[in-house]
């Protein structure tokens, strides 16, 4: 995961990248075809990405060096520290980069600005303007706001700001900011994606823990009732004892490939039932009504392996008496948006055990983990019944 999100990281990189090359090129096209320019000027692209250079350079530097010490090592001061340094040497070197501006053109703008008696194009000085045939060089004749005499022949001096202050090195300063801020976003962004994922995961695992416990739990108490059974009917009737033990192998083969999945289909789980009901079947008498309905075709359809088989097992466990006639009712149903299970049992005199025991604590448990709202689990204990309804969305 972490290497599929350094990869999406990059390739927003270089998404950016790309289109900071492209833009001057369009920009340059669009002149072109509006008729400011005759041809295309490929030395001006060219400038422009030699403008960037400056800022790759700091982008590279923060993006491998700077950035890790606050993502991985948590160290904000080291991180800001080092972030204000960087800033500062990236304003030095362009402020150190500043354009040569020719003495032409510089005395040309003096010239506009009123600064001082700039030469004309050919070196002779240009006269101030003519007051009566003399020309008017006072002190407070035409002189602009914010100008004074420094004393030299009226040549006047304009308060400019300091050296390493300039409209190119604001923009800069904005520009190195904003990307600095731009890549730790991205990397927060999907340093925030891979924590999120690893959360995840580290809850699947913990959750399969978990049920993989509940289940280890469910089994061992599955089978000790099931060979109490057994035992019960090997001295009254052998045969049904022998019977018994080969439905016990086709249960066991149910636990043993199916009963460590997260799911299998509800047409596997229903026959492992079948086949514990028909051991039950073979240990009590005709007092014992036990009926059963369920979907016939069987829907297609997953559920929990062993999920029933506890409700069933607590049924025959604590519902059946030997003095009086006792009945069990099992019945599914499924409209295709819910599964509903219902186990209807006669209550015995003195029940076997402790109502639920292990098993039923433990399937609440592992609903809880698996479907988390999206089930329902109702129990009507009275005096003479005891129902337990499991709803399945």
């Amino acid at each position: 995961m972490e290497k599929r999100s350094n990869v999406k990281e990059y390739i927003v990189y270089l998404a950016i990248v790309i289109l900071l090359l492209v833009v001057p090129v369009l920009s340059e096209s669009m002149r072109t075809l509006s008729g400011e320019r005759l041809g295309f000027n490929w030395a001006h692209v060219f400038r422009v990405w030699t403008f960037y250079i400056p800022f790759f350079v700091a982008f590279l530097i923060h993006n491998f060096f700077i950035a890790p010490l606050l993502i991985k090592r948590k160290s904000k001061v080291l991180y800001f520290g080092t972030t204000a340094v960087l800033v500062l040497v990236f304003q030095l070197v362009q402020c150190a980069q500043k354009p040569d501006i020719p003495d032409r053109i510089r005395q040309q703008h003096r010239m506009e600005q009123g600064l001082g008696h700039p030469a004309d194009v050919g070196g002779k000085p240009v006269d101030g303007p003519d007051v009566g045939g003399k020309q008017a060089d006072g002190p407070d004749v035409g002189r602009p706001e914010g100008r004074q005499s420094d004393g030299d022949g009226g040549r006047m001096r304009r308060h400019g700001p300091p050296p390493f202050i300039g409209e190119r090195d604001a923009i800069s300063f904005f520009v190195i900011l904003m990307l600095i801020g731009m890549n730790l976003g991205v990397k927060l962004y999907f340093k925030s994606e891979r924590d999120h994922h690893l959360m995840d995961e580290m809850r699947r695992q913990n959750l399969e823990q978990q049920i993989a416990y509940l289940t280890y739990q469910i089994n061992p108490h599955f089978f000790m009732n099931t060979l109490n059974n057994i035992h019960a009917l090997v001295d009254i009737e052998p045969e049904k004892a022998k019977a018994t033990i080969l439905e016990l192998s086709k249960l066991m083969r149910f636990v043993l490939y199916d009963g460590n999945k997260s799911m299998v289909p509800l047409s596997k789980e229903l026959a492992f039932l079948k086949n514990y009901i028909t051991l039950m079947r073979l240990r009590y008498t005709e007092k014992v009504r036990i009926e059963v309905s369920l979907p016939e075709p069987v829907p297609e359809t997953d559920v929990p392996p062993l999920l029933f088989i506890t409700f069933v097992e607590n049924a025959f466990k604590h519902g059946i008496s030997y003095n009086k006639e006792s009945f069990v009712d099992i019945r599914l149903q499924y409209d295709g948006n819910e599964l509903t299970f219902c186990c209807r049992n006669s209550k015995a005199d003195k029940p076997h055990g402790d109502k639920g025991g292990v098993g039923l604590s433990n399937v609440r448990q592992r609903l809880d983990l698996i479907y988390g709202d999206r089930y329902s689990l109702d129990i009507h204990d009275q005096d003479n019944t005891f129902e337990v309804c499991l709803v399945l969305k």
